[in-house]
């Protein structure tokens, strides 16, 4: 995951822009959208073979992911349809740019095309699967924040592969990997907090079983019940 100082100094500067957008008739959905447009570009470019316009179009759309949030903060237009319709998008996004990749891959062979070709349907299973796994999670009331490669690092890698063309199969191999093991992490993780919340329930009903039993009545030990007293 990013630093936590990285995260700040974003955050710290996508107040101030949204501060300044606030001031014009701009809804945070509609920078979700826009974000989403922004990404189907980049996907279309790659596809047709223009991976460094891919790239800078790919890294613009990472600010409308940005802002949204930081908009939706400053105009207090924080709904939850408004995080529904984020994920949703992003969910698009990324698929749009895996099959960008793939038609790149496909209308460019080379060695391993296959191989390329599957690389990136892997990499966006994975892709997807992080996601859903912590949105699952949250809805069953567990908390699932872990993971290895969250959707910036996966951003981050990608803008970097199509920014340097030679390194784009090794970097969906990279992604094919480390998302699905992120996948994995989350899964894992929401294990251990089951088996902690079974276990808890287990011991709490041990609990209340042993504190409803009847205790037997006591006996005198030097005398047996009805006899005389010496």
């Amino acid at each position: 995951m990013f630093t936590s100082r990285f995260q700040a100094w974003v955050r710290r500067n996508a107040q101030r822009l949204a501060a300044a957008l606030a001031r014009l008739p701009v809804t945070p959905n509609q920078v979700t959208v826009a974000g989403m447009l922004f990404t189907f570009g980049a996907g279309a470019l790659a596809g047709f073979g223009y991976l460094l316009a891919a790239g800078i179009v790919l890294a613009l759309s990472g600010t409308f992911d940005i802002l949204d949030g930081a908009l939706a903060r400053a105009t207090k237009r924080s709904y939850p349809y408004g995080a529904f319709l984020d994920s949703t998008t992003d969910r698009y996004s990324e698929g749009a740019v895996y099959l960008g990749i793939a038609a790149y891959f496909l209308t460019h062979p080379g060695p391993h095309t296959d191989i390329k070709v599957l690389g990136t349907m892997f990499a966006l299973a994975g892709s997807y699967l992080v996601s859903y796994v912590r949105a699952r999670a949250q809805s069953l009331g567990f908390k699932c924040d872990v993971g290895l490669f969250a959707r910036p690092e996966r951003v981050v890698a990608i803008v970097v592969g199509l920014l340097f063309p030679p390194l784009l199969p090794w970097i969906v191999y990279l992604l094919a990997i480390l998302a699905n093991f992120t996948a994995v992490q989350r899964i894992h993780e929401v294990w251990k907090q089951g088996r902690a919340q079974r276990l808890a329930a287990e011991r709490e009903l041990a609990a209340s079983r042993s504190r409803a039993e009847p205790r037997s009545p006591s006996r005198d030990a030097s005398a047996a019940p009805g006899s005389p007293p010496a």
